[in-house]
């Protein structure tokens, strides 16, 4: 009942920046917590940052802290990820999700994006 696409990923030199978009449709009343994961080859789906849409709460790994920042426009049902100071470690599929709840387990969330790959690489 929600659907969730994400945009503005690509390649990009370490020290850079890159911002990625999450648009949200169908009954997005539903979900209050909006949250970024990326997932590496060979290993697990890893949360990122979330944020909440009614008080705009935010939630971040320790990985990215000070390096990424996440917002929101209501208005537009758009969610944001700005990426600073990039490294190599940051390559993955990063994935939009939707949940109730403002949560770090993926299970907490129930809908999700088919991904944007950004890479990270001289």
């Amino acid at each position: 009942q929600v659907q969730l696409v994400e945009s503005g990923g690509g390649l990009v030199q370490p020290g850079g920046s890159l911002r990625l978009s999450c648009a949200a449709s169908g009954r997005t009343f539903s979900s209050n917590a909006m949250a970024w994961f990326r997932q590496a080859p060979g290993k697990e789906r890893e949360f990122v940052v979330a944020i909440t849409w009614n008080g705009g709460r935010t939630l971040s790994a320790d990985s990215v802290k000070g390096r990424f920042t996440i917002s929101r426009d209501g208005a537009k049902n758009t969610v944001y990820l700005q990426m600073n100071s990039l490294k190599p470690e940051d390559t993955a599929v990063y994935y939009c999700a939707a949940g109730s709840l403002l949560r770090w387990d993926p299970i907490e969330y129930d809908y999700w994006g088919r991904g944007t790959q950004v890479t990270v690489s001289s």
